[in-house]
């Protein structure tokens, strides 16, 4: 019986103990991993070394120029072959780099958008990596590019060595915040070029540290601007890769690619001077990125002579991919392909299989758990990612018995996101049930009996009409009777529109019997109208006041931030076209006849000019240089046009194009108008005595005293912004205009090339050019999934616009196949890209999926498709 309570003793801290241990971890926090467990019990804390490189891409082979990296942590490490960036654009990858989330959950959108703002450093830099692993003791250290914004004001929270690049990438010229104070470099590379800098200095940190606090373990950040642009490599390898053609893939110069979203519709094939840009950069940007095989070389032999590489996590990537040609876009990222969203992700250290591929899905968002986790620290539950450490841990059966284990469960899917949510239209999009190509929705409208009529029910507005091939198409119901005599009494109506009012000898002086100056614009148009007899005889079917309300006297209208707005071509426009037109004016009778511009597709008319005084009704109107309309409101174009279906989709393209700028024309005419009105004069008070106030300071008066109940501050603050958005917007519009920028294009994000633009050698000498690389409205949500059945990106664009590609048959992406997709399995995607797009924390963002998905990863050791080039 003596020994009962020794034994009762040791049964409790057998099985007590440990099971206390397993839920003693707090609440929100994840479960540690076995190394870590095994780490903690042996009390050996492990170096974590992140290097990292901007815009890197793995797709157009740049890894093939980093023999010594691939030596290093291929061959000594673990090679992650589905690494992916979930947002391929610098600062919100690297915002997501450091905290662990998605895009919609830091809200970094672009570069621009919150990228190191205030709001940024008060609510998520407080909570980065950097900070958990130094309040566990870690030494923490940055080097290199930080933020695209960041100006070097201060120094963010959990880093002690702070020498980081202020602003955006640059080899040379550039300004260091070394622990808060500025630090500015020229352009000589023996002291000046930035690899180098960060090379040496966190090698120098290392071994002062491991000198001085031997026991404490160090995190360091190298974060390399290669390959990033402006692409200055080291003098020595100024000539390497003179025949550079990895970046040339079937995608290369794959162009036009009318199945896919707007800019890649819009973007031609290249001409031969972008094929040689594209040529130059490549190489260029290999040559960079032999300083970064350097750098990482020096890094393994430091770690060698300090004894710590056997207890170093060395983890080697890049915040997102790049094109290169792709696609006939000439150079950049933000796309939500292959090249753009891959990247290459090597980890080295304990307990990391050597020469091991890993075809597991891993994210730019698992860093910051996964380094926690290599820590042992606990990881926040609010992080998006998951720590990929398990991933590492090397199965080995327990005993004979034991052979075949259960395979690890893990992600088959994750979300790519880009650009600003879109607030009122986003919501309205969360709520539709279905997301169906644009011919399921025209069949499923036209099975409504509204719009099987031909524009007979009263108020119907559309109407299906089946086309010459088959297809059910929707066109809008235009009234045939009763437009004649209106669209020639707004076409006779311009040749009145040139009669001026002669203005007073002194414009200053108040004239109260003019009556002209006083009347609105409206009432103008119907006296001009009037003085014109040849015009009022023509029109007298219709009267002045229906004309006006006619499409031809205001042709185009737009929607700008939810309001509509109209512009009388008519009156504020005048194209080459309308020069011949003698009825339209009688100034230019001694000019002679000119032929029409062929080239320009504005509001032309396309009659023969006539010898007689009196105007004669056209025979049409040209709207573009091959289509018109004619008198009984058909659309006429010119036979090829009906023939070939590239010449009808160039040119339904240029239409877009000619509607982008005059829409940018529109919004350049409101701010004109704007400020008109801030400045307009004070009225004629003939009739008001002169002891009442006038209208205007009545209603200064009034506005004064209800503005400070109108608007809030918070409403003021952010209208102050929006003003200086728009404000900043105006000044970059009238610098293009001063410099003569025709490189700018409505809607368009384009860049200028010139013999001056690249400092260093190769240089380029074929004379200047324009390319554009995205759009405005490229902004998108992409579910992409790889398992052991299907290999698919499915996209949702801002637009509307949808894309899904098959890459087990399609591993470049050429073929949009949404259309072969059928409402049940577009639901299905829709339904879990909707669910990714509001995920919060790692249970929401990570849907795990086991069976034949675990076995397949478990074994499978290759490629996910055949023949990927990788």
């Amino acid at each position: 019986m003596a020994g009962l309570p020794l034994l009762l003793l040791l049964l409790v801290l057998a099985g007590i103990l440990p099971a206390a241990n397993g839920s003693g971890y707090l609440s929100g926090y994840r479960q540690k991993s076995r190394l870590q467990k095994d780490r903690h019990f042996r009390n050996i804390r492990p170096n974590i070394i992140l290097i990292l490189t901007d815009d890197q891409d793995i797709e157009l082979g740049s890894m093939h120029a980093m023999n010594k990296t691939r030596q290093i942590m291929e061959k000594g490490g673990t090679h992650f072959s589905n690494a992916f960036s979930t947002t391929p654009m610098c600062c919100p990858s690297r915002s997501s780099i450091l905290t662990g989330k998605y895009v919609h959950n830091h809200h970094t959108y672009t570069n621009n958008e919150n990228c190191s703002s205030p709001s940024w450093q008060a609510h998520h830099e407080p909570h980065t990596f950097a900070v958990h692993l130094n309040h566990s003791g870690y030494r923490t250290a940055f080097f290199g590019k930080y933020l695209n914004e960041y100006n070097g004001s201060y120094v963010p929270p959990g880093w002690k060595e702070w020498v980081a690049l202020v602003k955006n990438s640059r080899f040379y010229n550039y300004t260091l915040c070394r622990n808060g104070v500025r630090e500015k470099h020229s352009g000589v590379y023996s002291k000046d070029y930035l690899t180098d800098i960060i090379t040496n200095d966190s090698t120098n940190y290392f071994r002062m540290s491991k000198r001085m606090y031997p026991h404490r373990p160090v995190m360091m950040v190298l974060s390399h601007v290669a390959p990033h642009g402006p692409e200055d490599s080291a003098p020595q390898y100024s000539t390497a890769f003179l025949n550079a053609s990895q970046h040339i893939t079937p995608s290369y110069n794959h162009a036009p690619n009318l199945d896919k979203h707007w800019i890649l519709r819009y973007t031609g094939a290249m001409k031969p001077i972008h094929m040689q840009f594209t040529n130059m950069l490549q190489r260029r940007r290999m040559q960079t990125l032999l300083s970064v095989d350097d750098s990482v070389e020096k890094l393994y032999n430091m770690l060698v002579e300090t004894g710590e590489l056997d207890n170093t996590y060395l983890i080697y990537t890049s915040d997102h991919g790049y094109h290169i040609g792709q696609f006939g876009l000439v150079k950049g990222k933000s796309m939500p392909y292959e090249f753009d969203i891959r990247v290459p992700f090597f980890v080295r250290g304990p307990n990391v299989d050597q020469g091991a591929i890993n075809p597991h899905i891993v994210l730019n968002v698992d860093l910051a758990p996964t380094m926690l986790d290599m820590a042992g620290v606990d990881i926040p539950a609010e992080m998006d990612g998951k720590s990929i450490l398990k991933l590492l841990d090397t199965d080995r059966p327990v005993n004979r018995f034991q052979v075949n284990r259960k395979g690890k469960t893990w992600r088959d899917s994750f979300l790519v996101e880009r650009g600003k949510p879109l607030h009122k239209r986003g919501e309205e999009m969360a709520q539709e049930e279905n997301f169906l190509p644009k011919y399921q929705r025209v069949m499923d409208l036209c099975q409504k009996a509204e719009y099987q009529t031909s524009c007979q029910q009263p108020g119907q507005k559309w109407q299906c009409v089946e086309d010459q091939t088959g297809k059910l198409r929707l066109y809008k119901c235009k009234g045939m009777a009763g437009l004649y005599a209106p669209r020639m009494q707004a076409l006779m109506a311009r040749g009145a529109s040139h009669v001026q009012l002669s203005p007073t000898t002194d414009s200053d002086i108040c004239n109260c019997d003019v009556v002209g100056f006083k009347t609105s614009f409206l009432k103008r148009k119907r006296l001009l109208t009037k003085k014109n007899p040849a015009a009022l005889s023509y029109s007298d079917v219709k009267s002045s006041k229906t004309a006006s309300r006619k499409r031809w006297a205001r042709s185009v209208s737009f929607e700008l931030d939810g309001d509509l707005y109209a512009v009388d071509l008519e009156e504020g426009y005048r194209p080459p076209g309308s020069r011949n037109s003698s009825w339209a004016t009688h100034r230019r009778r001694g000019e002679g006849n000119e032929e029409d511009n062929d080239e320009f597709s504005g509001m032309g008319v396309t009659s023969k000019p006539s010898t007689s005084s009196k105007p004669t009704p056209p025979a049409a109107l040209k709207v573009t240089y091959r289509c018109s309309i004619l008198m009984n409101d058909t659309v006429k174009c010119d036979g090829g046009l009906y023939k070939s279906l590239q010449a009808w989709k160039d040119h339904k393209l240029h239409i877009e194009h000619e509607i982008e700028t005059l829409q940018t024309k529109i919004k350049n005419l409101r701010d004109v108008k704007g400020h008109l009105k801030k400045v307009r004069p004070e009225e004629c008070q003939c009739n008001t005595p002169s002891y009442l106030p006038n209208n205007k300071e009545i209603f200064r008066l009034y506005a004064g005293r209800k503005h400070s109940h109108r608007m809030p501050s918070k409403q003021k603050s952010q209208w102050l912004q929006k003003e200086q958005k728009r404000r900043k917007k105006l000044r970059k519009f009238l610098k293009r205009l001063q410099n003569n920028d025709t490189c700018s294009m409505p809607g368009l994000t384009c860049f200028t090339h010139d013999n001056h633009h690249w400092q260093t050698a190769p240089f380029w000498t074929m004379g200047p050019f324009c390319a554009c690389t995205s759009a405005n409205n490229n902004t998108y949500w992409c579910l992409r999934t790889i398992n052991d059945t299907h290999n698919f990106l499915f996209c949702e664009f801002a637009t509307g616009f949808l894309e899904y590609f098959d890459l087990n048959i399609d591993p470049y992406q050429l073929i949009n196949a949404v259309s072969t997709l059928d409402r049940t399995a577009l639901n299905a995607m829709h339904q879990q890209l909707m669910e990714l797009r509001g995920c919060k924390g790692h249970k929401q963002c990570n849907p795990e999926k086991g069976g034949k998905e675990r076995n397949y990863f478990s074994e499978y050791r290759g490629q996910i498709w055949e023949g990927w080039v990788g």
